[in-house]
C-alpha cells in the first residue's frame, strides 16, 4: 500500500541529499521517479534539485497553482514513487492531491520540506503534511551548542537576527542559521 511520507527539518540538514539519494536507489533497481520542486525556490536553477554536497537532479517545477494529482497522472504515471522537494510550500489543496495520489493511484510520494520558518509558525504545506501524512520523519541537524536543532534564524545583509519579515524569502547559509530552541528563543530575544 503506498503512503504519503514528510520528511522535515530546519535549513541545512540534507533533506535534498536524502531525497536525490532516494531516487537514485530507485532508478539503480531500474524503476522511475517522478522529481518535483518549488518554482518559487530557483537557487540552483529552474527546476533542479541540487545538494550543498554538490549533487544535483532535473525536476518539474511546480506552483501554487499547479494541479499535482493530474500532473503526476500524466508526467509520473509510470514512477515507482514521486519525490517533491520544498515541500513547505505545497498548498493545502496539494497536498491532499498527492495524498490521492498514494490512495488513488497507488505511488508513494515522499515529500522533503522545512516544518517552521524563523518565527517558529508552520509552513501551510508543512502543517497540511503533518495533518495528513501517513508517515512523519524528522531529519535532524545540530545546533552549534550540541543539540538537535528545530528551529532557524533569519539574518540580514549584516548578520542582524530578524524577528519578522515575510515567511517566505529564499535563502541558504548566508541567510539562515539551524539552532535548537534555547540558541533560538536567546537569538529571538525571547525568554
Amino acid at each position: 500500500m503506498a503512503k504519503l511520507y514528510f520528511h522535515y527539518s530546519t535549513m541545512n540538514a540534507g533533506k535534498s541529499t536524502l531525497l536525490l539519494q532516494a531516487s537514485y536507489n530507485y532508478r539503480e533497481r531500474g524503476m522511475q521517479t517522478l522529481l518535483l520542486t518549488a518554482a518559487i525556490d530557483n537557487r540552483a536553477g529552474p527546476g533542479c534539485i541540487a545538494s550543498r554536497i554538490g549533487i544535483a537532479e532535473n525536476a518539474l517545477s511546480f506552483t501554487p497553482e499547479a494541479d499535482l494529482f493530474a500532473l503526476i497522472q500524466t508526467e509520473g504515471r509510470d514512477a515507482a514513487c514521486i519525490f517533491v522537494d520544498e515541500a513547505q510550500f505545497l498548498t493545502e489543496s496539494q497536498v491532499w492531491q498527492l495524498a490521492r495520489v498514494a490512495d488513488d493511484l497507488g505511488q508513494p510520494v515522499m515529500c522533503y520540506g522545512l516544518r517552521v520558518d524563523f518565527r517558529g509558525q508552520l509552513f501551510p504545506g508543512s502543517a497540511a503534511l503533518l495533518a495528513l501524512a501517513d508517515d512523519l520523519r524528522e531529519v535532524r541537524t545540530i545546533c552549534h551548542c550540541g543539540r538537535k536543532a528545530t528551529m532557524v534564524v533569519r539574518h540580514d545583509d549584516q548578520g542582524r537576527v530578524l524577528r519578522d519579515g515575510a515567511q517566505v524569502q529564499i535563502g541558504g547559509n548566508e541567510t539562515y542559521v539551524s539552532l535548537c530552541r534555547r540558541h533560538w528563543r536567546e537569538a529571538m530575544g525571547e525568554n
